[in-house]
């Protein structure tokens, strides 16, 4: 059998570290990059007699995101003890929430692929629940001893728990990826995902095509990459197929994906939820979300991505490729708008063709974000303009894009003036080019009048050459089949 033949399902269960200033149950800050064990609160590690208190701000954060997905906030949630050991939980329980989650259901819309191939596919959500991190085992520079940091304990997770929706390793990453965007956007968490504030774990399974039951899943842990989480995946996907297929049966296990091999390796037979024996926390009372909390958080919410794009389509006629690109990231749809307001709504389309690219492919290769971008709104909106009327054209506008990233002029107009680089719209100094380069080129001539297309295109570079770029390609291509009569 091929691969063909089997039908890959995916869930996706995201932890995502909300932007609190202290721990959820503690006033510890959560400051990434102390010393080890120096942010770890009688309360994080639940030394006797120690009470837990809940962080408003993580709450506020996890309505946030329910309403942004169009889920259910609940009126009373309930946090539980998830009882197990692990050496990096001092409690030998993590506080989180089982039966009665703070947010239930709600959708993402993705869109998978580029080009006519693209499309576009609604995710659900099961739920979203708030609890608390546990620390970090550190592996590396102890003599074969694995050492404990438990500044992470307590930490304000909302884990994001999807269905299994997706069907295909890029469908899991255009999720993962969209999240991410989402919890930025609306900045719940900072999404760095080198520092671990946003980790994925995949439950992936395979069936048969046709199949209606779901195969038996194994949980990839703890990816920390888009890159990771399409690879692990992958690898998963087809080590199920080929031990169904060679007879073999998959057990339900928790695995790990190392990177330097590609490959996963299995962790531990994967425990059910009745392993962990949950049971509501004593020591926290249920949680209780008014309408008028929600109301409030609501009232505060940022415009959102969907109804963002469909305002930049509606009001500014861009393409759904153009509008779903500028706002996949909240900075990048920030520094679009403040150039179109600075150039003007008649100018909407081009401005985004320079921020998707000339100003994209500069950040990509200076390895900076949008936000740290050399070039401002202001400035990309005043070189949009001066192209606009004819000042320059498209090829001299590269340069004056290139003089404003180095620093070399306040304005677009400064550097064209600076530089001379005004384009030149006389039609009798056009006219004058040609007829010199008409007299020079008599063989292009005799090519282009017996047909040979390239011939004209070799005699407009001529012409623009002379002008040193200046003359405006329509104009000049205009002139020239003029002056040969075409």
């Amino acid at each position: 059998m091929s691969r063909s033949d089997w039908e890959v399902v995916i869930g996706l269960e995201v932890h995502a570290q909300l932007n609190t200033a202290s721990k959820i149950f503690s006033g510890a800050s959560t400051a990434f990059g102390a010393e080890p064990n120096r942010q770890a609160s009688a309360v994080d590690i639940a030394l006797p007699g120690v009470l837990p208190v809940l962080n408003r701000g993580a709450v506020e954060r996890a309505i946030r995101f329910g309403l942004a997905i169009g889920a259910h906030v609940a009126e009373k949630s309930v946090f539980a003890r998830k009882n197990y050991f692990y050496p990096d939980l001092p409690k030998g329980y993590q506080i989180s929430q089982m039966d009665l989650p703070v947010v239930v259901g709600g959708t993402i819309t993705i869109r998978v692929g580029e080009g006519e191939s693209a499309y576009e596919k609604t995710v659900r959500l099961t739920r979203a629940h708030l609890e608390e991190d546990a620390g970090k085992s550190l592996h590396e520079d102890f003599h074969g001893m694995t050492g404990i940091d438990l500044n992470r304990a307590g930490t304000p997770l909302l884990e994001i728990v999807s269905e299994p929706d997706m069907r295909s390793s890029a469908e899991a990453v255009a999720y993962a990826r969209a999240l991410h965007a989402l919890v930025r956007w609306i900045d719940i968490c900072d999404g760095n995902m080198q520092e671990g504030s946003f980790r994925c774990d995949a439950n992936v399974s395979v069936r048969r095509k046709g199949a209606t039951e779901f195969g038996t899943r194994r949980e990839i842990k703890n990816l920390n990459s888009f890159r990771f989480l399409q690879q692990a995946i992958d690898y998963e996907v087809q080590w199920q197929i080929d031990t169904l297929e060679d007879g073999g049966r998959v057990v339900q296990a928790t695995v790990l994906f190392d990177p330097d091999t590609g490959e996963t390796r299995m962790m531990r037979s994967k425990e059910d939820a009745h392993d962990y024996r949950y049971f509501p926390d004593p020591d926290l009372l249920p949680l209780m979300i008014a309408p008028e909390w929600k109301a409030r958080v609501q009232a505060e919410m940022p415009e959102l991505p969907g109804a963002m794009k469909g305002r930049f389509m509606d009001d500014w006629g861009l393409s759904a490729y153009d509008a779903t690109t500028l706002t996949a990231s909240k900075e990048v749809a920030d520094f679009y708008q403040a150039t179109v307001s600075a150039a003007g709504a008649a100018l909407a389309k081009p401005c985004a063709n320079w921020v998707m690219g000339e100003l994209a492919a500069r950040l990509n290769k200076a390895e900076l974000d949008v936000a740290a971008s050399p070039v401002s709104p202001a400035q990309l909106a005043g070189l949009v303009a001066r192209i606009a009327d004819n000042t320059i054209s498209n090829a001299i506008a590269r340069k004056v894009f290139e003089a404003l990233w180095n620093g070399e002029g306040a304005t677009a107009d400064e550097v064209i003036d600076k530089q001379g680089l005004r384009q030149v719209t006389d039609t009798g100094a056009i006219e004058a080019m040609i007829d010199e380069v008409l007299a020079a080129n008599q063989k292009s001539v005799e090519e282009f009048r017996a047909g040979k297309e390239k011939a004209f295109n070799a005699l407009v570079g001529q012409v623009m050459k002379a002008s040193k770029g200046k003359a405006g390609p329509a104009q000049v291509n205009a002139l020239l089949r003029k002056k040969l009569g075409a």
